[in-house]
């Protein structure tokens, strides 16, 4: 579904990424890790448009989007969330998802049954009406989640989507991707420091360092693998 092609990106004299190879295939929940400075948000940047990559190129479903309008990536099928949430602050719960909608790939669905639906998918039906400033931390990544997928994506990228949750709250939103995953028929790309939430989720995951590819497999694996460790753990 995804390929991401010898994609290298610097910035002046500082290389952010560099040569980055992987695939995703359909259906998959696939993590990105690694240290604070390690590209993931750049790779995420460039992969939905906001960035272009100096070398390399970016396929979906068969088509290069590197280069892309991020609206336009968007209406293939392509969505996001941002590690600072960025809800339409004046607006109530339901604009935001219904705004989405008009925005996204089928702006058809955007009646009243679709962003019910999703409102519902994320516990947020009681709050429709309530202005996005008002909403707490966790209702506000629910809010940011649920943006995304009004866009009707078939890749969704959630970047640390958990951050800033406390435990039971990680609990709850491990089983909304859970459940949006297996109802939606999503392929999602997950960039997360939490380790418990990188096991709960992945079937694999790609660790970067210094923008460069170190470990590709199985999450175990990674967690037994000497670059890792250093790299990612620090010991």
């Amino acid at each position: 579904m995804l390929k991401v092609e010898g994609v290298t990106k610097s910035f002046g004299g500082l290389t952010v990424l560099r040569d980055l190879t992987f695939a995703v295939k359909e259906g998959e929940i696939v993590g990105i890790i690694g240290p604070n400075g390690a590209g993931k948000t750049t790779l995420f940047n460039i992969i939905t448009g906001f960035l272009r990559p100096n070398e390399g190129r970016v396929v979906f479903r068969g088509r290069r989007i590197d280069g892309l309008r991020p609206n336009r990536i968007v209406k293939l099928g392509v969505a996001r969330t941002f590690q600072l949430v960025r809800p339409l602050a004046d607006l109530s719960v339901e604009e935001n998802v219904r705004a989405s909608c008009l925005f996204g790939r089928e702006p058809r669905r955007a009646g009243e049954g679709r962003v019910q639906e999703i409102l519902d998918l994320f516990g947020l039906g009681k709050k429709a009406d309530v202005p996005a400033r008002n909403l707490s931390l966790p209702e506000k990544k629910k809010l940011e989640f649920a943006r995304a997928l009004a866009t009707s994506p078939v890749l969704l990228l959630l970047d640390e989507v958990m951050a800033g949750l406390l435990p039971r709250e990680v609990e709850g939103m491990l089983e909304t991707v859970r459940r949006v995953k297996d109802k939606e028929k999503l392929t999602i790309v997950v960039v997360e420091h939490n380790m418990h939430v990188i096991h709960a989720l992945c079937e694999r995951i790609i660790v970067l360092n210094f923008g460069e590819k170190i470990f590709e497999g199985p999450p175990d694996e990674a967690t037994r693998d000497r670059g890792v460790i250093e790299a990612y753990l620090g010991v």
